[in-house]
Order: C-alpha cells, then structure tokens, then sequence
C-alpha cells in the first residue's frame, strides 16, 4: 500500500484524500488534501449539484498522535447551485460548519481535560488557546450529558447540599438530588431554596414515580420533598439524626478537659458503645460518674444508637416512644432541644426502619464535589459547574 494512502486510511478524515504532507520545524505534521466527490448537496434547496466556480484553503486542527500536531490543509471546493442560483462550500464529515478543529481533536481535548491536573497543561500539549478548551470542553460536556439525565424521576432519591462558592461575600450552597436506583447523580441546583429547587427541577417528569426521599434534618428540603414528591415517602438520614448529640457532648467535655481534640476522651464519647474494647468501656464509665450531666447526655446518645440496631418498624415505634418519655423527665436544656427535634422528625425517623435506606450514597457524591473544587483551585460559574459535576457523577 502506497504512503498516501495509509496516510488518507488511517490519519485523515474519511472523505479526505492526501495530496502531500509538511513537516515543520516546529514538530508540526500539515496534510494538504482535498475531498473528491462528483457532486454535492445544496443546503438551501436539497439539489445536486457538480457546477464547481471557486477553491478556498482550510487550516484544521486534528487531534494529536504520538505527542506530534496535527494540522489538516483542506482546499475545499465552492459550488454555485443552478437551482436556487447560490454558492456554498462542500461540507467534511467530522468538522463543523465555521469550525476550525476536527471533531476528533475536540474529543482528545476532552479526555485531556479530564486526565490531567489542570488546564494550563492542556493548553500547553495541544497548543491552543483557553478560549479554544473552554468552548470545547463545556461543549461536548453538555452534549454527554443530555446522553445519561434524559429520564424520569425514579424509585429513590436523596437530597443533599454542599458548598459551592464565597465569592459574593456569602456562603453559596448547591443541592444534589441522588439517583439511588442508577447510583448516580441526578440534577444539581444552585441554592436550596424551595422556590429556587422548584422552578429548576419542574421539567423533569414522573414525581409520582418517586417512593423514597432520603434527606438530612433540614425543614426547608421536607417541606420541598412533600410538595414536589406527593407519593414518597420522607426517611430522615441515620448519620444525622445519631450525631444530633455530639455538639452538646462535645461542648461539655471541653468544659471539663479543655478544647483539645487529640484527648483520647473524646473519641470514646463520639463512638457507638457497641464498638468499644471492654477496659474503654469500663475507663469511660469510671470518668463518667464524676460528671452526671455529662453521664445523662451520653445515656441518651446511646439509646439512640440502640434505637438503630433494632429490626422492625413497630418494635422501633415503641422504643423511640420510650426514649422521648424519658427524655421528658430530663431538665438539660440539651435533651430538650433534643426531644422536640424526636417529636417533630418522629415519622421520618421511623421511616428507616421500613426499607433502612440511608443517605450514605449522597454524602459520597458530595465528596466528588469537594475533589472537583480542589482540582480546579475554585470555582465561579455554576453553569460549568454544573456540567462537570454531573458528568463526572453520571
């Protein structure tokens, strides 16, 4: 097989044909070739036509092999229609209409942007300007997109939200609603207003397809979730609900040790009893008894933990009516605060104990969020935002 033609088989566009190539001192491969066809297709009127009156030369930037530029010269050919009496240039499969970089390159540039560490080396390996990856990335980000998000709500969904921004002066936050069926991340909205979640999220059908909605002990996501999700059911997150006591816990043992973190007391009263090695159990217990406020708040944070160790939603009912009971005869304004916040997330919380689902999944997808942030040393646009957390969660 002749040069030329691998050349035109297995570097060049399809339809293209090589005429000659040029290597520059720069490390720069030019192709200088032409597509052959007998006639082409106005795009005005769908006519043939093979009446060719004009040529052009085209510089394409294709994608890179072997660490070498690539660039294709094409001397296109401008056709005049007899039929709707017009010019146009033949079209090439693979480079847009005005563009000046093949389809191939913008794919490279992608995966490029995805790989490595930031886009200055991008810049710098594909020898093109940001304006030129910011295009093409956000670009082809949207197009990947509309390929994994283009479906009905499902069975489960969880609702969280993470930080996104300070620049204005304040904290911005976005809320991420999870797929828990497809084990990916749905939308992502800007804020977490219930107004804000509505108007963003009103286009995407099947809410009544929605059974279970997994969400922290936020008032303003519950009053969202039971108006736009009329069917599901509303499960409070276990995480939050059994670290509801840690800032009282932590707050009196720093009253007694001091705010020091690495104090080995600290780690035994966050921990689950369950988890604790016989002679930690007994040492905390033996400290315990010379602070009994902070003996009683500990007594209830672990009733809690029991609470979540038990099987069945009646026999849970029974037992959190219990622990509230007891709670009532406390007079620590922290077990209190407690009790009220029992009684009015009561149903939600026994919500778990139905189908034990958690909001695991989505504090995982906010770590994503948190690496995307680093990565990119900040981010200001949520519209960009927006399309590289979805893709990188799809």
């Amino acid at each position: 097989m002749p040069q030329h033609e691998r050349i035109s088989n297995f570097v060049l566009l399809p339809e293209l044909k090589l005429l000659k190539s040029i290597r520059k001192p720069n490390g720069e491969n030019i192709y200088v070739c032409e597509k052959r066809s007998e006639f082409e297709v106005c795009p005005r009127c769908a006519q043939k036509s093979g009446s060719v009156y004009d040529h052009r030369e085209v510089k394409v930037h294709d994608a890179p092999i072997r660490n070498t530029q690539i660039y294709l010269m094409i001397r296109k050919r401008r056709f005049y229609c007899r039929a709707c009496r017009k010019p146009f240039t033949e079209p090439v499969s693979g480079i847009g209409k005005g563009k000046r970089n093949t389809e191939r390159f913008n794919r490279s540039l992608l995966w490029a942007c995805e790989t490595f560490s930031d886009l200055s080396k991008v810049r710098k390996y594909y020898r093109c300007s940001t304006w030129t990856i910011y295009n093409s990335l956000y670009r082809n980000l949207a197009i990947n997109l509309k390929r994994h998000i283009n479906y009905p709500w499902t069975k489960t969904i969880g609702i969280d939200e993470h930080f996104f921004s300070r620049g204005k002066g304040f904290r911005e936050f976005a809320t991420i609603f999870v797929d828990y069926d497809n084990k990916r991340v749905r939308e992502i909205v800007h804020g977490k207003v219930k107004a804000a979640l509505e108007e963003n999220l009103k286009d995407i059908e099947g809410r009544e397809n929605v059974q279970n909605v997994v969400l922290d002990l936020s008032d303003t996501y519950k009053s969202f979730a039971k108006d736009f999700f009329p069917n599901a059911k509303i499960i409070a997150d276990k995480f939050h609900v059994l670290r509801l006591l840690h800032p009282a816990i932590n707050k009196r043992r720093t009253m007694i040790t001091g705010d020091r973190r690495s104090n080995p007391i600290r780690r035994l009263l966050l921990r689950s009893g369950k988890k604790l090695e016989y002679f930690e159990k007994r040492a905390l217990y033996e400290w315990l008894e010379n602070y009994p406020e902070l003996k009683e708040i500990y007594h209830f944070k672990e009733a809690m933990h029991g609470l979540y160790r038990i099987n069945g939603y009646d026999t849970a009912a029974r037992v959190l009516t219990r622990i509230t009971d007891r709670m009532a005869l406390s007079e620590l304004p922290e077990i209190k605060k407690l009790r009220r916040t029992l009684m009015k997330w009561r149903q939600e919380v026994l919500n778990y104990f139905k189908n034990r689902i958690t909001n695991g999944r989505t504090e995982g997808f906010n770590n994503i969020a948190k690496l995307i942030q680093k990565r990119a040393f900040g981010v200001k646009s949520f519209k960009f935002y927006r399309l590289r957390y979805l893709n990188a969660c799809a």
